[in-house]
């Protein structure tokens, strides 16, 4: 459990550090910070409200904040620097796709590590929920960088 969650919070970090920058530091923390108030609101009623899915075990819990703040920032920044802003629909298309089925594995993955359960949610509840989380992640920016 442990080694999934820790291994995943260094890889991506290492990766997030040392990739060549698209975005400014300002961009970096605008959209971590806005992925991160979307996550905690989103986990507020699917996890502890309705108790859909959560981290760990149930209810509120200081471990949870692991992998939002470990995970959730570096994955916002590699998404959003790679993002092909000047490309094709179609090629946004595919980019944001490629992301859904990554985090769709990766959920698996951290379901079957053990650190993230289901309850009443399923899989493809979170294929539906992907693609409009990415779009809001990269609408945020463009609106960022028009201020």
């Amino acid at each position: 459990m442990l080694l999934h969650l820790f291994g995943s919070i260094l890889i991506f970090n290492v990766i997030a550090y040392y990739i060549p920058k698209t975005l400014t530091r300002q961009e970096m923390c605008a959209t971590s910070l806005l992925a991160g108030m979307l996550q905690i609101n989103v986990d507020v009623y699917l996890d502890l409200k309705y108790d859909y899915y959560g981290y760990f075990s149930h209810g509120p819990d200081f471990a949870s904040l692991i992998p939002i703040l470990g995970i959730y920032p570096a994955l916002n920044i590699i998404f959003l620097n790679y993002y092909p802003f000047t490309m094709s629909w179609m090629s946004k298309a595919k980019y944001i796709t490629g992301w859904v089925v990554f985090s769709l594995i990766y959920e698996w993955s951290s379901v079957k590590a053990g650190w993230f359960y289901y309850d009443e949610w399923k899989l493809w509840y979170s294929a539906l929920c992907y693609p409009p989380i990415y779009y809001i992640l990269v609408k945020n920016l463009d609106i960022f960088r028009r201020l």
